[in-house]
């Protein structure tokens, strides 16, 4: 059976302090997001290790401002990128700024990378966009949804809503295994968001 844990949209709380550098970030970003005009609704859940899903995703500056949101939120998140991204003299770089490089090359098993990387780790906030690109999809992508079963985390769900300038943390799921049922829940919590391409939000 799913549980589903809803989050206090009166309110966005940080997760714990983790430094000064983290502050200055955190402050960084809250300047930002003020200037753009966005709020931050619901409270940062209380888990070390989890599959953040971003949605609508309809532009470039989705991950923008999903990164400003996570600064907000004291949270470092971590994000797949192609190996060769991570490769040549920046690749310290992009791996600092959350890159988990992907082998995609041949049979190489995503979910179970993914499952490894999270095995490893004490912390671990993996974002993924369900709709895998910013062009107009019918149908989310399933990976983030097995990742999460795979690696026995829950998903939280964030929502970038730019008809409200609204990023907002629903709530988090864990999920039961049964994907058709999980995912209606989980859509049910974006029918109202609109992305910043509304031509291209997934029905």
């Amino acid at each position: 059976m799913t549980q589903q844990i809803l989050l206090d949209a009166a309110s966005s709380r940080p997760a714990p302090f983790r430094g000064p550098l983290s502050e200055a970030v955190r402050w960084v970003c809250a300047v930002y997001l003020k200037v753009g005009g966005w709020t931050s609704h619901g409270d940062w859940p209380m888990v070390d290790k989890a599959v953040l899903i971003a949605a609508p995703h309809t532009s470039n500056w989705d991950g923008l401002n999903m990164l400003a949101a996570a600064g907000y939120y004291r949270v470092k998140l971590r994000w797949m990128g192609k190996k060769s991204l991570t490769e040549g003299p920046f690749g310290w770089l992009i791996k600092a700024m959350g890159c988990i490089p992907i082998d995609r090359s041949g049979s190489h098993d995503v979910v179970k990378a993914m499952g490894d990387e999270f095995a490893s780790r004490d912390r671990m906030v993996l974002a993924i966009p369900p709709e895998g690109t910013r062009s107009r999809v019918s149908e989310w992508k399933s990976g983030f949804y097995h990742i999460a079963v795979g690696s026995g985390v829950p998903i939280i769900l964030s929502v970038l809503d730019y008809g409200r300038k609204k990023v907002s943390l629903a709530a988090v799921v864990y999920p039961s295994g049964d994907y058709e049922t999980d995912l209606r829940l989980i859509r049910s919590h974006y029918v109202d968001a609109r992305g910043r391409h509304p031509s291209k939000t997934s029905a």
